[in-house]
């Protein structure tokens, strides 16, 4: 909304006691993320904006504030919508009652499946949102060469949206081997956005490749896993963004690095977690309670998830309790423990009248997923010869995997599984129509000890992916997902004994939060009774595919050894 002379008048009033304030949060105290203290105030709101502090004031409307924390909203750095499995109308109503007034999305996952229109649909959403949903262009459709993507979006395509009032730049730059082997498409666009905010992706680069990977205007990274990674990426000015979500549970390791120093050059995201950890875990409240839990210093942990994630993507109106700033407010029971009592966003609270007279956007991408049926015989395996494979080895509560080499059985004249050693098979089936590929290789880490499971997100080019103990399994597991147009599957002795269907794209269901939150409870249950030890199977499934992240991959185009940045022979 446009500021008017009127409307400056009114703040000037407000502030200085000479009207009420609009609203006022009464004998309250507040974070002062500036400070570290803890101050006793009155809050006054005119309109949209903080008014007084430090000071006392009488309101049209009050909260009694007593014994309550106020602290600024806290701003999601880095997520991709898609992965929590709703639509962003949705992902808006499930995460603002719990503190995140603000989140900066990257539609990346529904660009590699719909291309342009699938951009111009989290655009269209961003523009409803009772949260501020701000949208960085996604850089990498299709993110690797070594995979059939669904779409292409090059600079050109990616310009003509670089003045939406809710764009801010150029999303994670996630190949980071197309930088240093000056690749001209990646050139063309990093050029195009120099004087915008651009967002980086680089796990374990280092040394003279992080220079040159920063020296081309990448500003952050969320794919930081160690404290020494952190710490050298914060020496050449990096923002390290730490991340929590369903599978990564990089707070673990990375909490040791917020500190007075640090903060105001970090931030906290969660990139993809699903509504079922929202509803058992929390958003951002939950990653802030556990970098606390884990020693890290309060006032620094709510400064990186405030004012240090604001300025670093050029938003000053908003990260502070002070005046002239935005009225995105949390009030807590429990500031260490970070326990939401209430939601301010622009002034007003929270309530489920927030979400109501939206603009309800039309679903994109309803039958995107285009593979005829599959047999058994499409997962068959020729031995090969020897019994030594390449097998891609699961780290539970990571992306990255590992490169293992394997003896795996062979049973006339084909490599098969075994389970009592957790060598499944998985492939990957290309899905948009341009070919028929299937990838094919071993993964161990699963822990299934018969059946399959499959799905349609598998990032980032989201084609299905299946993970099974028997040929015969996989296969019905993958044409349920083809009926289904997307989503997730568990199959068990040739029965589905588990779904839930994301028609939308193949990524997001069309239903509320809280049925995909009843769905994936009751899938999570049964994949356990499948021997499965991983807390969020379906998620570490759709990390196979992505071959920028190290060390073993799969695509539809076969195993891939992201540190050689090649494909590989099982």
């Amino acid at each position: 909304m446009a500021v008017t002379r009127d409307g400056l008048k009114r703040r000037i009033d407000q502030a200085l006691g000479r009207d009420r304030a609009d609203l006022v949060i009464k004998n309250t105290r507040f974070l002062n993320v500036v400070t570290g203290e803890i101050a006793e105030s009155d809050i006054a709101v005119c309109g949209d904006r903080i008014v007084g502090t430090y000071d006392t004031y009488d309101g049209v409307e009050e909260i009694d504030g007593r014994g309550l924390t106020v602290v600024p909203g806290f701003i999601d750095t880095h997520v991709h919508c898609e992965s929590t499995c709703v639509t962003p109308l949705e992902f808006d109503r499930c995460v603002l009652p719990r503190g995140t007034t603000t989140a900066v999305c990257d539609p990346h996952e529904i660009a590699n499946v719909l291309g342009d229109k699938g951009l111009r649909y989290v655009l269209d959403c961003a523009e409803g949102t009772a949260l501020d949903l701000r949208v960085q262009l996604s850089s990498c459709v299709p993110a690797t060469e070594l995979e059939t993507s669904g779409a292409r979006l090059e600079a050109a395509d990616l310009v003509r949206h670089k003045d939406h009032p809710k764009v801010i730049g150029l999303a994670e730059f996630m190949n980071f081997p197309g930088v240093l082997h000056k690749d001209d498409a990646v050139l063309d666009k990093l050029v195009a956005f120099q004087d915008r905010h651009i967002d980086g992706h680089a796990p374990l680069v280092t040394g003279r490749d992080l220079n040159a990977y920063l020296s081309c205007g990448v500003r952050n990274c969320h794919e930081t896993t160690s404290a020494a990674e952190a710490m050298e990426k914060l020496r050449k000015g990096m923002q390290v963004l730490i991340r929590d979500g369903s599978v990564s549970k990089d707070v673990h390791a990375l909490a040791e690095v917020i500190g007075p120093r640090t903060s105001p050059f970090l931030g906290l995201c969660t990139d993809d977690r699903n509504p079922l950890d929202i509803a058992e875990e929390g958003h951002l409240d939950h990653l802030i309670r556990t970098a606390i839990r884990l020693g890290a210093p309060v006032a620094d942990v709510y400064r990186a998830a405030t004012w240090s994630a604001a300025r670093h993507f050029g938003l000053t109106d908003r990260g502070l309790v002070a005046p002239g700033q935005r009225a995105d407010l949390v009030l807590l029971d429990d500031l260490e423990g970070c326990a939401v009592n209430r939601v301010i966003r622009n002034g007003r609270v929270v309530t489920a009248d927030s979400f109501a007279g939206r603009p309800a956007i039309v679903p994109v991408g309803l039958n995107s997923v285009k593979l005829d049926p599959v047999t058994a015989e499409d997962f068959a395996m020729p031995a090969g010869g020897g019994s030594t494979r390449s097998v891609i080895g699961v780290l539970p509560g990571k992306i990255l995997t590992e490169h293992r080499r394997m003896e795996v059985p062979r049973i006339q004249g084909r490599a098969v599984a075994d389970t009592a050693r957790d060598i499944l098979k998985v492939s990957v089936l290309s899905r948009h129509g341009t070919n028929r590929n299937i990838g094919r290789g071993f993964v161990s880490g699963f822990g299934l000890t018969e059946g399959a499971l499959a799905s349609s997100v598998g990032h980032d080019s989201h084609n299905l992916c299946v993970v099974g103990a028997t040929d015969g399994d996989m296969a019905i597991a993958v044409n349920r997902l083809i009926e289904l147009q997307g989503g997730f599957v568990a199959v068990r002795n040739g029965h589905v004994v588990g779904e839930i269907a994301l028609p939308l794209a193949g990524l997001m269901s069309l239903e509320p939060f809280e049925t995909v939150e009843r769905h994936l409870r009751t899938l999570r249950a049964a994949v356990r009774e499948m021997g499965c030890p991983l807390a969020e199977p379906f998620l570490q499934l759709a990390f196979l595919p992505l071959p920028v992240i190290p060390h073993l991959k799969i695509t539809d185009m076969g195993l891939v050894d992201v540190d050689r940045f090649a494909l590989v022979e099982g």
